[in-house]
């Protein structure tokens, strides 16, 4: 099973805690698990356009359902949308739903990063969530265990 960077999940958790606080608006059809997802489409779409942005938001959607299966029934719509949440959601309980939205947050994170880099990635994230703390602003490992040692490979 493929399962994503424990740093990566970790900042996606805490984006998708720090969304779903905020998220006090109905206006969203979007679960708040997943609304954190579907706030950085305005700005990915505007750097790769509707169609890469969609692209990678599909890759995204595969590689998570990787980890989290019931996300392979999840499709990503013309509009660059997420269908079938309600569906899956009436089917789980929210503990799991909520993890299948970091998830997938993550493999979108991690992906972004991959293209653009971490800093640009990071950059992007802060003007999406401007209050999140800048410390929680960091996205890989960089060699380091969680105890900030460099790893026995980079010696």
């Amino acid at each position: 099973m493929n399962r994503v960077n424990p740093r990566l999940r970790h900042f996606a958790w805490r984006l998708t805690v720090f969304e779903a606080r905020g998220n006090q608006s109905l206006t969203t059809k979007t679960p708040t698990a997943f609304s954190a997802a579907e706030k950085l489409h305005p700005q990915l779409a505007s750097l790769m356009g509707e169609d890469g942005f969609r692209a990678l938001l599909g890759r995204a959607l595969a590689l998570a359902g990787a980890e989290v299966p019931w996300l392979r029934t999840v499709q990503v719509t013309a509009d660059g949308s997420l269908a079938g949440l309600a569906e899956v959601q009436a089917q789980f309980g929210p503990d799991d739903f909520f993890e299948g939205g970091v998830v997938l947050l993550a493999e979108l994170l991690g992906l972004l990063a991959a293209f653009i880099g971490e800093n640009l990635t990071v950059r992007l994230v802060h003007e999406v969530w401007p209050k999140v703390p800048p410390n929680g602003l960091d996205l890989e490992n960089r060699g380091k265990n969680e105890n900030g040692d460099k790893n026995e490979k980079t010696k």
